[in-house]
């Protein structure tokens, strides 16, 4: 018997919207726009400059991609002033943030946004979607404990949280965190707690790529306001959390495709441009296969995750383990054609390598993605 569209309707309110897609002419429009608007914010310069500042995030693009675009309200329903769109929408936006590497809290807020949701608290979430839909709130998830994502690193006791979340994305810039804690019985338990609270300590990491920021955030007995959830938050979490990633790393992986191809049209070696050598050739043809090869299982999972399909977390799963891959093998070959000037702080290859080895290791590496595809 088919699914119709009222019974997947039905199925997301059951557990959790993500939203109902938009048509592919509206998601490329919107694409085009947020192109169109990194392309004339200044590029890569202004995303080195940004990597310097506090909090290490251009907070000028970011108002006015929430502005002029909305693209912190897309996920968000139209009932909490948002734009009621879907998961599908904000992984374009990802993808093309991906390719620019613009330091922007669009991945921490948009992964926020879908635990508030999937947590289906209609009280906290008018509380505090609104905010962020207008972009005059960011908010970031506090996950990992020290050893990774597996076990959260705060534990929630009477409305108290204590401990230490690690790599949280966007963790300095951030004035809200969504943290996912371990609760009574080591039941996942969720809540809300402000950036500035007592209790709150925000600590800056060094990182390996600078275009991610990352931080830890400790908790000391901090008070926290809790978000009804259900047991099965942090799988369900931890595949959006892939999806989306997968669609940013597809967005990096084609800017380091793009920029070898540009190279080796006017890097000449023997009187000849090295894109005309056969070997280069099939290389980038292998690059090529993988960008595309990776941008279709990436958009398979974020379809599974909007229809709510039964086996979107293991497409999610398969997207965190393939797109890694892609983005590291495809940045890899980028710094080889690329040569000695693929090293050098001169150029922006090289942190699109550093981004894809960072960003493989987030909300779990790639070998503990496997383990959810085996029988």
């Amino acid at each position: 018997m088919n699914t119709t569209i009222d019974d997947r309707s039905a199925a997301r309110t059951r557990s959790g919207t993500l939203g109902e897609a938009a048509s592919a002419d509206d998601r490329e429009a919107l694409r085009d726009s947020v192109a169109d608007l990194l392309r004339r914010r200044g590029g890569m310069d202004s995303v080195r400059k940004a990597s310097t500042l506090p909090g290490r995030t251009d907070e000028p693009l970011w108002s006015t991609l929430c502005t002029e675009i909305g693209v912190a309200a897309l996920l968000i329903p139209e009932r909490f002033d948002g734009a009621g769109a879907s998961l599908a929408e904000t992984a374009v936006v990802l993808e093309e943030l991906g390719g620019s590497l613009s330091p922007v809290p669009a991945f921490s807020t948009a992964l926020a946004t879908v635990a508030l949701l999937l947590a289906r608290d209609d009280a906290v979430a008018a509380q505090i979607l609104p905010g962020i839909a207008s972009g005059g709130r960011t908010a970031t998830v506090c996950w990992a404990g020290a050893a990774g994502w597996n076990s959260p690193g705060v534990i929630a006791e009477g409305g108290l949280l204590s401990g230490t979340a690690h790599y949280v994305v966007d963790g300095e810039s951030a004035d809200l965190f969504v943290v996912l804690a371990d609760g009574p019985g080591h039941e996942p338990t969720l809540h809300v707690v402000a950036a500035d609270a007592d209790g709150v300590q925000v600590q800056a990491l060094p990182t390996v790529d600078p275009t991610r920021p990352l931080a830890t955030v400790s908790f000391s007995e901090a008070p926290a306001q809790g978000v009804a959830s259900a047991a099965d938050l942090p799988s369900r979490l931890q595949a959006c959390a892939w999806a989306l990633l997968a669609c940013e790393q597809v967005g990096g992986a084609q800017a380091a495709l793009d920029l070898s191809v540009e190279y080796a049209k006017v890097r000449k070696q023997f009187g000849r441009a090295i894109g005309s050598f056969q070997a280069l050739k099939h290389r980038m043809a292998d690059m090529y296969v993988l960008v595309e090869s990776a941008r279709s299982v990436a958009r398979a999972a974020i379809e599974a995750l909007v229809d709510d399909a039964p086996d979107a977390e293991t497409l999610a799963a398969s997207a965190h383990v393939y797109c890694s891959e892609a983005f590291s093998s495809v940045t890899g070959d980028a710094i080889q054609i690329h040569g000695g000037i693929g090293i050098t702080w001169e150029h922006d290859i090289h942190l699109y390598f550093k981004r894809a080895q960072g960003s493989s290791q987030l909300f779990g590496q790639p070998h503990e993605a496997l383990r959810r595809l085996l029988p």
